[in-house]
């Protein structure tokens, strides 16, 4: 199915992200999980990120596949431009639609640690997007920022980014992790007002461990509000009361958003389903 359609159903959209597991193992591992979640609640879809390299590329294509045709889940991959040539994506692409994949999220992505100088025929995700859009009948996704990209030069221009991102052919955008309610509700008001006119997302990470959360924030600009970090820090090393505080914040935050009108919620899982499980169990 198609996600932008999902989002036309006059109810919450549940999703899930995944990463592309790293060895066979990890893919089967990733796979069960993937049915534990469709068992227990039901997601709409499940994503799977972009591995750049070979091999992993190609894990994210088998991963998303199987989800899909195997599971009978709705999925979408993920595509990253930095660092490719347009043949090189458009044969991703071509693969993926075979397989029967319909949805795509559209990022620029970091350049390939491999080789960070490598060529990239597309300079950011909306020319990928123009590129999706003119070459293939998919659903296109694309990323937000509520608390603006750290590479941005300022909240306008960010903005701007997003508008251009809905102009160019994506159907809906799912925003970057954030904890504060009010940063995505002041940035769906903003998108509104500069013409957006597609579901904007919220990203949800619950959190589980502290120094993996700090990484996270620190690399994709987001902060953890002050008391919400204090009472982290304050059980640190205590790993079943930092999930509690993680799992009560996101319940909190979670009732919150979809009683303000969000048209769904994405989960950012780390290939984990505890947790998320555990937040839509008390949602519903």
């Amino acid at each position: 199915m198609r996600i932008g359609d999902l989002y036309k159903q006059g109810r919450p959209v549940f999703s899930f992200e995944f990463f592309p597991p790293k060895t066979d193992a990890a893919v089967e591992e990733l796979i069960k999980t993937a049915a534990d979640l469709k068992s227990s609640v039901s997601p709409d879809f499940i994503s799977v990120t972009y591995g750049a390299g070979g091999t992993s590329r190609a894990r994210t294509i088998g991963t998303v596949t199987r989800i899909q045709n195997d599971l009978g889940i709705t999925a979408m991959a993920h595509l990253a431009c930095m660092g490719h040539r347009e043949e090189e994506l458009h044969e991703v692409v071509s693969n993926l639609v075979a397989q029967g994949i319909e949805n795509v999220l559209a990022l620029r992505g970091d350049p390939p640690k491999e080789s960070p100088s490598a060529h990239s025929d597309f300079c950011n995700a909306t020319e990928l997007i123009g590129f999706l859009k003119s070459n293939f009948a998919v659903d296109i996704g694309a990323a937000c920022y509520p608390e603006v990209h750290p590479e941005a030069s300022s909240a306008d221009d960010d903005l701007r980014f997003a508008v251009e991102k809905t102009e160019r052919g994506a159907r809906f955008l799912i925003t970057q992790l954030f904890f504060d309610n009010n940063d995505y509700f002041r940035f769906v008001e903003r998108a509104w007002a500069a013409g957006v006119r597609v579901p904007i997302v919220p990203g949800i990470m619950p959190i589980t461990n502290v120094n993996q959360v700090e990484r996270f924030t620190k690399l994709c600009g987001a902060r953890i509000p002050d008391r919400l970090a204090e009472r982290l820090d304050r059980f640190r090393e205590e790993s079943g009361s930092v999930m509690a505080i993680g799992l009560e914040h996101a319940i909190t935050q979670c009732r919150e958003l979809l009683a303000g009108g969000a048209p769904g919620l994405h989960f950012y899982t780390l290939n984990k389903s505890l947790a998320t499980r555990g937040i839509l169990s008390a949602l519903r």
